[in-house]
């Protein structure tokens, strides 16, 4: 059985563009692990109480998709102390000049003094959330792939100087899960930042809220509708979305609606959206209400994984020369 690995930062709402593009698709396996990595969330400042919300919102989120179950693990990576330890392990073994180079860090952080420590070297904690548990493969993102590569490199350096301690992981860049696009600017995707709140879909935002960001939805002039992602971007990232949610081909889609109007298809992707999301959006918001009982899964998820992750940490403190009681 194949033994997932998926982590997902709690840096604003969970969007429809996370939940089509990698949500959807995680599945519960035994042993697989599914981390809120909340610690990559304070690599900026971040007010504390939008920090709590957000990590209850994808908590809440994972447990109503049942990836708790079947064998398979949902906890906070802040309840697991093993991965911080892990990571200064692994960044007493990277070096300055691979962390300078992260795309990220030459985007954002070179030249900025004010940057965080952690913003730079955050990178090495996601190599230890990969490398505490054995991971054979990552799915990730094109433009989350160098930190595999990363991971890769720090994985066999210290088996080239402690021994085989680590499973160096190949990236998986998944075929399936649609690029969703904002809703306001369909050349931009959609985010979870809350510069474009009309163009981002919330998972969890109310039925009729969501209805009416597809409405206000921009398009084109012409009112046909045709996939053509170069000319009609709004109409093909619609067509996107509701060919994900529906399991139905977009072509087959845009054939119904081709002389419907603009309108009345707009009508009809914002329907799909709202009928396939609503047992997830319901049991997360039920979920919400109830944050002992929320917390309690997160907990015992993080007493399973910690009993993977210590050893793993133990076994490469000891290679390292460190004495063991």
């Amino acid at each position: 059985m194949d033994q997932a690995l998926s982590f997902i930062q709690p840096t604003g709402h969970v969007t429809l563009g996370n939940y089509i593009g990698a949500l959807s698709h995680w599945k519960p396996t035994p042993g697989s692990v599914f981390g809120v990595c909340d610690l990559h969330a304070i690599t900026v400042e971040r007010p504390p109480e939008a920090l709590h919300a957000g990590i209850m919102e994808v908590l809440s989120v994972l447990v109503a998709l049942d990836l708790h179950t079947n064998g398979s693990l949902v906890f906070l990576q802040s309840g697991v102390p093993a991965h911080a330890e892990m990571a200064w392990l692994l960044e007493c073994v990277a070096h300055m000049g691979e962390l300078s180079r992260m795309t990220q860090f030459k985007a954002k952080g070179r030249g900025n003094d004010a940057v965080s420590v952690g913003f730079f070297a955050y990178p090495v904690l996601m190599a230890a959330d990969i490398l505490l548990y054995d991971a054979a493969t990552v799915p990730v993102g094109e433009d989350q792939k160098q930190h595999v590569e990363l991971t890769r490199d720090l994985a066999l350096r210290a088996n080239n100087r402690y021994g085989d301690i680590f499973t160096v992981p190949d990236p998986v860049i998944p075929t399936v899960g649609a690029r969703i696009m904002s809703l306001r600017t369909p050349t931009d995707k959609m985010s979870k930042s809350t510069d474009d709140p009309d163009g981002t879909v919330l998972l969890l935002e109310p039925a009729d809220k969501i209805r009416k960001k597809f409405l206000s939805a921009v398009t084109d002039s012409d009112n046909e509708v045709v996939y053509d992602p170069e000319h009609k971007p709004g109409i093909s990232n619609l067509l996107e979305i509701a060919a994900a949610l529906s399991g139905e081909d977009r072509d087959a889609w845009a054939q119904r609606h081709r002389t419907s109007g603009y309108g009345a298809f707009k009508r009809a992707v914002a329907e799909v959206v709202v009928e396939s999301t609503a047992p997830v959006r319901q049991r997360a918001n039920d979920l919400l209400a109830h944050p002992d009982a929320l917390l309690a899964v997160a907990k015992s998820g993080q007493e399973s994984a910690a009993r993977r992750a210590n050893p793993k940490v133990a076994r490469l403190k000891q290679a390292m020369g460190f004495p063991t009681a």
